[in-house]
């Protein structure tokens, strides 16, 4: 990388999007250990008093654990998202358009069933929560940068950003704005959890994949939204 590759900059104030696996309806985590309400509160108090709260546990979850939410599915890189190895240092991404996202996502959602199920001809389900976070934050501006450096984008290796981040994480900075890989969009690269604040409901959405008819759907509100091929995406 040359001296120029981290010259932008962009002093960012405004949401990015972020989506993860969630549930619409609350479920009662412990009524198969006790049939006992009582029993349910204390276990509840218990499990929750070992924990951060649920505002602040949606933003520091991957600073604390790793990539969990971001990571790629390949046996080869467990724990590794596009610009972290998963090794010493955690990763938040987040996207500046709701479709974004659904594209990032989708992407590793079709790679887990297609491991996990092979190419059964059924439709699997899963439900998404997404958040609004604010972020305040100097990051350096990669847009564009793929036209000299298309490994930026790479979809089947990770070398080049890999090395990117491990850069910003030596340094100390923010994090990056980039391109998607997946689709015509952008995504925030956080690396200082402490540059995001004011987690935000905004939907929910359902996923629908069929691997061996190799199509997927999201629902919003409950009607179909968007829909894609997800093996193209890779």
């Amino acid at each position: 990388m040359d001296g120029d590759f981290f010259s932008a900059n962009v002093d960012f104030h405004g949401d990015l999007v972020r989506n993860i696996p969630g549930i619409r309806h609350s479920q009662n985590l412990f009524d198969d250990l006790s049939s006992d309400p009582a029993d349910w509160q204390i276990a509840i108090a218990a499990e929750g008093s070992e924990r951060i709260p649920t505002a602040s546990a949606l933003i520091t979850r991957p600073f604390d654990y790793g990539s969990v939410i971001s990571y790629t599915f390949d046996s080869a890189h467990w724990q590794a998202t596009r610009f972290s190895d998963g090794t010493s240092y955690g990763v938040w991404y987040g996207s500046m358009e709701l479709e974004t996202t659904v594209y990032e996502t989708a992407w590793h959602w079709y790679r887990f069933v297609a491991d996990s199920f092979g190419s059964e001809d059924r439709v699997v389900t899963t439900e998404r929560r997404v958040f609004d976070v604010r972020c305040d934050a100097l990051l350096v501006d990669l847009r564009g940068k793929e036209a000299v450096h298309p490994e930026l984008l790479s979809r089947t290796s990770y070398a080049f950003t890999h090395e990117v981040g491990r850069y910003v994480h030596r340094q100390g900075l923010n994090g990056l704005l980039t391109r998607s890989a997946r689709c015509d969009g952008e995504n925030g690269v956080v690396f200082q959890p402490e540059r995001l604040s004011s987690v935000r409901d905004r939907l929910f959405l359902t996923y629908r994949l069929n691997v061996a008819r190799d199509t997927f759907e999201a629902e919003r509100s409950r009607k179909k939204w968007l829909q894609l091929v997800p093996s193209k995406l890779g």
